[in-house]
C-alpha cells in the first residue's frame, strides 16, 4: 500500500457488512477502498475457525438478497452452513463481482482524526501508512472484540491457550489431550458439544449458565434447494415482515390458551430448526414476567430430560435471568454431552477459579491437569471495535470518551461532533437484535443513498444534529426498558465481566429493541423528508 493515499471513501472491514457496502459503492462509480485488518476477507467467517463454529440463522435467510444471480448458482449445504462454508460463500461473492481488487488487507486502522478545515479523515494505519478520505464507512462487525478474563497466573500455564477468536487456522490435537473450556456462551456451547467426544478429558469451566435449545440442524438436498430458490422472495419478503429479520415470526395470545395447549405448542417449536423457539413463541414471553417464567420451567424441564445426573441438569438451569432474555445460544447435543464420562462440569460459582498454574487450574475445591485451555469467553459487543481504534471528532473529541458511559447515535448510523462518520450494523441499531444479513443490507443501502445524496448535492459535511441524536438514543432506551431483558446481564445490556466499566449494574444501551420493520420505516422516513436531523454542508 502508499505510504500517503486518499479516497472519497474509505469502508473499514471485508466481512459481512464491508463486503455488500464496497459493492454498492463501486456499483455507483465512487472512489471507494475497504482497509481491512486481517488478511484477508470474511470477519466473522474469517477469524472463528473453531470446531462446532455455524449459522444459527437459516443459511438462506443469512446469504445477501441483492443479487439474483448468487441466489441462483450458490446451493447451501445444510440447514445452518459452517464457518468453511460460509467464507467459501463470501470469497464467491467477492470473486464473482470482482471486490477483492478494491480491497487491501493488513491494512488494520490504529487512529482517525477529523480535519474540519479540509473536511476529511485522516487514517494511520498499523504499519506506519496514512491514508485520507472524505468519508469514512465503518464495518466492524457487532461481535469482533474477543476479550479474555483475568485470573492470577495466566501466563503460568505452559500449555497450549487461547481465545476462540484466535483459533488456529491449522488442525489442534484433541484426542489423547486433557482440555479445558473456560466460559458457556454461546461460543463455548458450540465448542464442547463438537469436541466432547474428541478430547481424553473436557473439564467445562462454567462461570454462567446460559438457557439453550436445539439447532436441529440438517442436510438441503439439490431438490430442497430448487424449491428454495423458487422462494427467495417469499422468504426475504418474510424477513422483513419479522421484528427478528427471519421467517419465524412471534404471535401473541399466551393468556388465549390453556396450559396444556402451550406446553402442546412450545413442544412443537422446540422440534423446529433454529430460532423457532423464541422468535416465533407467544410475543409476551418478552413482556409479561408470568408468561416468560411458565416458559423458562418448561426449558428447564426440557434440560432435565436430557442431562443424567440431576445435580449436573440443576447446574445448567440459569436462575439469574429467564428464557430468551440475553443473547439465546442454540446447541447440537450439548447438553448430552454432560453424560459423558470424560466429561467434568466445573461450576465455578460454587469452587471459583483461585489461580492459573504451569500443568492447568487451580479452584477453591481442586486442581485439573490440563493440555489446552480454550477460552470461550466472549466479545466486548457492538461497540468494542470502535474502542479499539483512536477515533477524534471535531475539536479532537474522543469517541471512546464521548462513549464511555454508553454510546450515543443518530439511528445508530452517526454521531453528533463525527461528521462524514457512518457506521454500518452500529451501536442503537436494529443490526445487534435482528439476523444481521438482512439488517445490514437495510442498513449499507441507507448510508449508501445518504452518501451519493451528499455528492450528488455537493455537500462535503454530513453530520447528526445533537437535540436528533438525543431523541433516538431516548427512543432507543424506551423500546429496551419495555422489555424483560432490561435487567439482563447480557451483551444486549452492555455487560461483560471482562471489560472494565461493562460489569452488573452499567447499563449501556447498545442496540434498537423496536423490530426491523419499525427501524426501516424510520429511517426510510427521515430520507425521504431531505434526511431530518442529520446537518448537510
Amino acid at each position: 500500500m502508499d505510504r500517503a493515499r486518499h479516497s472519497d471513501v474509505v469502508v473499514l472491514g471485508a466481512g459481512v457488512s464491508g463486503i455488500y457496502q464496497i459493492k454498492r459503492l463501486v456499483d455507483l462509480g465512487i472512489d471507494a477502498v475497504v482497509l481491512e485488518g486481517e488478511d484477508d476477507l470474511g470477519g466473522t467467517w474469517y477469524r472463528n475457525r473453531y470446531p462446532g463454529c455455524r449459522f444459527d440463522s437459516e443459511s438462506y435467510t443469512y446469504g445477501y438478497s441483492f443479487s439474483k444471480e448468487v441466489l441462483d448458482e450458490w446451493h447451501w449445504k445444510e440447514r445452518f452452513s459452517s464457518q468453511p462454508e460460509n467464507l467459501r460463500y463470501l470469497n464467491f461473492v467477492v470473486d464473482k463481482f470482482d471486490l477483492r481488487r478494491h480491497m487491501r488487507f493488513g491494512s488494520r486502522v490504529e487512529r482517525m482524526a477529523w480535519d474540519d478545515s479540509a473536511r476529511h479523515w485522516h487514517l494511520r494505519l498499523s504499519d506506519g501508512s496514512s491514508h485520507t478520505a472524505r468519508f469514512v464507512i465503518t464495518s466492524l462487525g457487532p461481535l469482533s472484540a474477543p476479550t479474555l478474563p483475568s485470573y492470577d497466573g495466566m501466563d503460568a500455564f505452559e500449555g497450549e491457550a487461547f481465545h476462540t477468536f484466535f483459533w488456529p487456522a491449522e488442525p489442534v490435537a484433541l484426542e489423547g489431550r486433557r482440555v479445558g473450556v473456560i466460559g458457556t456462551g454461546a461460543t463455548g456451547i458450540q465448542v464442547i458439544a463438537e469436541i466432547a467426544d474428541k478430547a481424553a478429558e473436557l473439564k467445562v469451566f462454567q462461570r454462567r449458565p446460559n438457557w439453550s435449545t436445539p439447532l436441529n440442524n440438517s442436510p438441503i438436498s439439490d431438490a430442497e434447494m430448487d424449491e428454495i430458490r423458487g422462494r427467495y422472495d417469499e422468504i426475504f419478503a418474510n424477513c422483513a415482515a419479522s421484528p427478528g429479520g427471519f421467517e419465524h415470526v412471534p404471535q401473541w395470545g399466551f393468556w388465549d390458551k390453556t396450559a396444556t395447549e402451550r406446553r402442546a405448542f412450545w413442544d412443537e417449536l422446540y422440534s423446529q430448526s433454529g430460532f423457532a423457539i423464541l422468535a416465533a413463541n407467544f410475543a409476551e414471553i418478552f413482556f409479561d414476567e408470568t408468561a416468560n417464567r411458565e416458559l423458562s420451567d418448561y426449558i428447564a424441564d426440557r434440560i432435565r430430560g436430557r442431562v443424567d445426573d440431576p445435580a449436573v441438569a440443576e447446574k445448567l438451569i440459569p436462575t439469574d435471568h429467564g428464557f430468551g432474555l440475553q443473547r439465546l445460544p442454540l446447541e447440537t447435543h450439548y447438553f448430552e454431552a454432560y453424560n459423558r464420562p470424560n466429561v467434568e462440569l466445573v461450576d465455578l460459582r460454587e469452587t471459583p477459579i483461585e489461580h492459573f498454574t504451569r500443568t492447568g487450574i487451580q479452584t477453591s475445591g481442586a486442581h485439573y491437569d490440563l493440555d489446552l485451555i480454550v477460552y470461550a469467553t466472549g466479545f466486548d459487543a457492538i461497540t468494542g471495535a470502535y474502542d479499539r481504534v483512536e477515533i477524534l471528532g471535531v475539536d479532537g473529541t474522543s469517541l471512546a470518551e464521548r462513549w464511555r458511559d454508553g454510546p450515543s447515535t443518530y439511528l445508530g448510523v452517526l454521531s453528533h461532533g463525527f461528521p462524514n462518520l457512518f457506521m454500518v450494523a452500529g451501536p442503537q441499531s436494529v443490526s445487534g437484535s435482528t439476523n444481521f444479513p438482512r439488517a445490514i443490507e437495510t442498513g449499507v443501502d441507507w448510508v449508501t443513498d445518504l452518501v451519493a445524496y451528499a455528492f450528488e448535492n455537493g455537500h462535503s459535511r454530513v453530520e447528526a444534529e445533537l437535540g436528533a441524536e438525543q431523541e433516538w438514543v431516548n427512543e432507543v432506551i424506551r423500546a429496551h426498558e419495555r422489555m424483560l431483558f432490561r435487567r439482563s446481564k447480557g451483551w444486549f445490556t452492555g455487560y461483560n465481566s471482562n471489560v472494565a466499566g461493562h460489569q452488573e449494574g452499567s447499563v449501556r444501551y447498545q442496540a434498537y429493541f423496536g423490530g426491523a420493520p419499525r427501524y426501516r420505516a424510520k429511517v426510510d422516513a427521515i430520507a425521504a423528508d431531505g434526511y431530518e436531523g442529520i446537518q448537510l454542508g
